[in-house]
């Protein structure tokens, strides 16, 4: 439904620090109007954040996990865009973790690099982003991210805080969305939602691991969030990917929503406030259907 080509062309143009400084600054604005607060969690009673790492089949995976300070929470796993792990996804998970789940951030590059690469997209693109990432990225096939999910999965089960009772969540942007659908298939006993946002290659022809053609080993509901301009390339995916949905089965609510590629993440040019609510509205509600 995407291949990343409009941050390509955000690349291409040049796109000025101050100009996504500007950007940046009024999602936060955004965020503070909307009564929540950025850096939330951070040294109060509320919430309990830290960095943390653990063992996979490929190594030590890290990432940041953030959770209600008392009780016991169904647990989600956010996987970020291309430009990996930093704040704004380190926000998106505090504002979940507000909402009562227990989140955990996974650096997706962890094979090569430990921790935050890129502080905003800003620094991705003025610093070749895309050169750089080329070679981790190209290790994350859904064999990978499937064994990867696994490892997630089992160390979550074992953390102070998780409700085992109920199911997983995960959610991805972008490159992100469909490792989420990997990740339903590769634990299907235990991912019961699985949300993508403006995600790209979840349907490739001929191809058997595309995510469209693993939906019959997937157990969850799916909420498929389609940026309006990647609709408009491949209009054609999205039924592709509803129709496998209905043939396997599974519950999934595919929806063309009104923000270009990347408008649900903060630090992105392309970050649409009302749509990005919109998302946010619709993700909480496929979670409190399928993680109860």
């Amino acid at each position: 439904m995407c291949d990343e080509g409009k941050l390509a062309e955000w690349a291409k143009q040049a796109v000025s620090r101050r100009q996504f400084g500007a950007l940046t600054g009024a999602a936060v604005l955004a965020t503070y109007a909307a009564g929540g607060t950025a850096a939330e969690g951070q040294g109060t009673a509320e919430l309990s954040e830290r960095g943390v790492t653990f063992a996979t089949q490929d190594g030590t995976i890290d990432g940041f996990m953030v959770q209600p300070a008392r009780g016991r929470h169904p647990a989600v796993i956010l996987w970020p865009d291309i430009a990996g792990l930093r704040e704004s996804k380190r926000g998106i998970a505090r504002k979940l973790a507000q909402a009562g789940y227990a989140v955990l951030v996974v650096n997706p590059y962890y094979r090569d690099v430990a921790g935050e690469q890129f502080a905003d997209f800003a620094a991705f693109i003025s610093s070749g982003g895309f050169q750089k990432v080329g070679p981790w990225r190209g290790k994350l096939d859904a064999e990978a991210v499937m064994r990867d999910t696994e490892a997630i999965v089992g160390w979550l089960d074992q953390q102070p805080g998780i409700d085992t009772a109920r199911g997983i969540g995960t959610q991805g942007y972008c490159m992100g969305g469909p490792f989420t659908v990997w990740s339903a298939a590769a634990v299907p006993s235990r991912i019961k939602a699985a949300a993508s946002f403006h995600g790209g290659g979840l349907v490739r022809p001929g191809n058997p691991m595309s995510p469209h053609a693993l939906l019959g080993k997937v157990k969850a509901s799916l909420l498929v969030a389609v940026a309006q301009d990647d609709d408009a390339k491949a209009p054609a995916d999205k039924t592709t990917f509803a129709e496998s949905a209905r043939a396997a089965g599974v519950a999934a609510e595919v929806k063309v929503y009104a923000g270009d590629h990347g408008w649900m993440v903060s630090d992105s040019p392309a970050w649409n406030a009302a749509a990005a609510a919109s998302g946010e509205a619709d993700l909480l509600a496929l979670y409190e259907r399928a993680l109860g």
